[in-house]
C-alpha cells in the first residue's frame, strides 16, 4: 500500500467534545474553500451569526459552518441553531455543513431552509431535500463574482452597474449623500455628488 492509498483510507477520528469539532470543521471549511480558489476571512470573535466572510470588497457573503456526525433518517441529521434558538432569516448568507464521516460538504443558500432548525443530509430516501447543494462550491463562487442582487441569494439580476468600492473618505462621504438622497426621494444623483 502507497502512503497515498493510507492516507484515502484513514478514517477520521470524530472529535467528541463539540465546540473543539466546530472548530475543527471551521478550518476544514477554510482549507477546501482556499482549494476551490476562494478568499476566505474570519471576523474577530465569535459572537456573530456567521463564521466567515467569502469573496472580495463589495462582493462579499457572509457563511455559517456546522457539522454533523449524528445518524437519522437515512442520513445525517445537521443542527443549525445558535445557542438553542433558531437563526434568524438573513443572519447568514449560505450554510457550510460538513458530514464528517461522508467527508461531504453542502453549501445551501439561507433561504432554501430557511425556518428549519435541522437538516437530513446525505440521505437516500426519495425526500433528500438537499442533495443538490453537495460540493456546491460553485454557489459561493458565483454569489462573489456577479451583482449584489444576484440569483445564487434567491435575487433577481439587475441591470445597475455593479457600485465601484470608495477608495478614501471623501468618496465614501460622498457615496453616503448619494445613498441618503436616493433613499430620501430627491431622485438619481450624480457619481460626483
Amino acid at each position: 500500500m502507497t502512503k497515498v492509498e493510507a492516507v484515502k483510507k484513514r478514517k477520521t477520528k470524530i472529535i467528541k467534545d463539540p465546540k473543539k469539532r466546530g472548530e475543527w470543521a471551521e478550518s476544514v471549511f477554510m482549507a477546501r474553500a482556499g482549494e476551490q480558489g476562494l478568499a476566505v476571512s474570519k471576523p474577530w470573535g465569535d459572537s456573530k451569526s456567521f463564521d466567515f466572510v467569502v469573496g472580495s470588497p463589495g462582493r462579499f457573503v457572509s457563511v455559517q459552518v456546522k457539522s454533523t456526525t449524528f445518524v437519522m433518517g437515512g442520513g445525517y441529521m445537521c443542527t443549525v441553531r445558535q445557542n438553542n434558538e433558531r437563526y434568524r432569516r438573513g443572519a447568514f448568507d449560505f450554510l457550510a455543513a460538513y458530514v464528517i464521516p461522508e467527508d461531504v460538504w453542502y453549501i445551501v443558500p439561507e433561504g432554501k431552509f430557511a425556518g428549519r432548525a435541522t437538516l437530513i443530509l446525505c440521505s437516500n430516501s426519495g425526500e433528500a431535500k438537499y442533495e443538490g447543494f453537495r460540493e456546491a462550491w460553485k454557489l459561493l463562487r458565483e454569489a462573489t463574482d456577479s451583482h449584489p442582487t444576484n440569483t445564487a441569494l434567491g435575487g433577481a439580476p439587475t441591470d445597475e452597474p455593479v457600485p465601484k468600492f470608495p477608495r478614501n473618505a471623501l468618496e465614501r462621504v460622498q457615496a453616503s449623500m448619494n445613498y441618503a438622497r436616493k433613499r430620501m426621494g430627491f431622485g438619481d444623483t450624480d457619481e460626483e455628488g
